[in-house]
């Protein structure tokens, strides 16, 4: 029994179905850079980056160099000592991050540092609600998961953490409606990513400081997807010079090789843990390995300059895409995005199905939001080049033109 066949009786069977749809049902066998490969020697070019974690690629040389370092220093913290890494970690997202955000708090993933803030806004003001906004991902931990309006997600494990409020992404409006005297703090993505790459009004993130500050309430930036440059920015609040309360990061934060997620936040939200330095933990949360990877990540960052270049070869690649969608109108309804963070909205649901198998097929990467399943995801890594833009937009070519061949023949 293969190691496909493992994962589908032992694990995911569900999910293993879907991959078989897609035509990937196959076993990741290495990669490097911008490339995966399969036990079968097939080649794939990889334009979802493990969902905006693989800013960097593939096993980027220098992060995986500081991971062997601490590996054969010390991999894990007894806890009742203080990790170097971690110490020099926080202090380097304290300078990173916009306004005096200074103090983190770090977990494994995206959820559990949505977790952490969530808990931070309730024992700072001492109130239960949060204002969350439609189609918003933040994680699918219980807390997180409250957070996450999606059906299909919430009412298998209901009832959920009470105090959640939903509003319409992008309406400043409607957050300013929701608050009222028991509400903690408004979380919201400053570009959504599992709702489809939805990009807010021009002015909406100032807009929900001002409201925030005025009403005296909490603002997080999830930027679990949308930081690290993945937008063309460090940090996509960036774009209205605007700074939360709360940021949470994950994701491409690790440099792709090790797990970690942080809520960094304004210190006097951080008060409980002098009364109770237990409150709140992880045992395995920024743990001196994910700490060395973070920060070899950051310099990588910050020294090849990847926000700019996101910026500039997401321009190429939606130039490129609007050109498709110029000529496939009946199989593509729009192309958003902002640096490479970019969505793809087909017409129909099946239809982007339909197109991510022919993607397949031809050796790239893609996959669906999962808020919205009209939208296929573009999350090459920023390390992409002007030849695997031209490599990804020849297999789309190919593929939207087999699947108008087959609808015409279903048709």
């Amino acid at each position: 029994m293969n190691a496909f066949e493992l994962y589908e009786r032992h694990v995911n069977p569900g999910l293993a179905g879907l991959l078989r749809f897609t035509g990937l049902d196959v076993v990741e066998d290495h990669a490097e850079g911008m490339y995966v490969w399969d036990t079968q020697g097939k080649r794939y070019l990889d334009f979802l980056g493990l969902y905006g974690t693989l800013n960097l690629g593939h096993r980027h040389p220098r992060v995986v160099e500081a991971v062997k370092r601490q590996l054969d220093r010390m991999p894990m913290s007894v806890r009742v000592m203080i990790s170097e890494p971690t110490a020099r970690l926080a202090a380097r997202l304290a300078e990173i991050t916009p306004g005096d955000l200074s103090m983190t708090f770090f977990g494994n993933s995206g959820a559990e540092a949505v977790e952490a803030a969530f808990k931070l806004a309730r024992m700072h003001t001492g109130k239960p609600e949060i204002i969350t906004t439609e189609k918003g991902f933040h994680g699918k931990t219980m807390g997180a998961l409250s957070l996450t309006p999606k059906p299909e997600y919430q009412e298998p494990v209901a009832p959920l953490v009470p105090g959640v409020k939903v509003v319409p992404f992008g309406d400043a409006s409607a957050v300013a409606a929701a608050i009222g005297p028991e509400t903690a703090a408004v979380i919201v993505e400053p570009v959504q990513g599992e709702g489809g790459i939805n990009l807010p009004p021009e002015g909406y993130l100032r807009e929900l400081r001002q409201i925030t500050q005025e009403r005296g309430v909490l603002l997080i930036f999830d930027e679990v997807q949308t930081g690290m440059g993945r937008t063309g920015k460090l940090w996509a609040s960036e774009w209205e010079g605007v700074a939360p309360d709360l940021l949470t990061s994950a994701k491409a934060l690790g440099g792709g090789v090790m797990p970690i997620g942080a809520a960094i936040g304004r210190p006097e939200l951080f008060e409980p843990f002098l009364e109770n330095p237990l409150v709140h933990s992880s045992t395995f949360g920024g743990n001196p390995l994910a700490a060395a990877a973070a920060l070899a990540a950051i310099e990588v960052t910050l020294e090849e300059d990847l926000p700019a270049r996101a910026l500039a070869m997401g321009e190429r690649l939606m130039q490129g895409l609007r050109e498709l969608a110029d000529r496939y109108p009946e199989l593509i309804a729009e192309v958003r995005g902002r640096g490479l963070l970019v969505g793809l909205e087909f017409t129909d649901a099946d239809i982007g199905a339909i197109a991510i198998s022919e993607l397949a097929a031809r050796g790239v990467l893609t996959a669906f939001g999962l808020n919205n399943p009209k939208v296929v995801r573009l999350e090459p890594p920023l390390i992409v080049e002007e030849v695997h833009i031209q490599e990804a937009l020849e297999a789309l070519d190919h593929s939207l033109k087999a699947t108008l061949e087959m609808l015409s023949g279903v048709l």
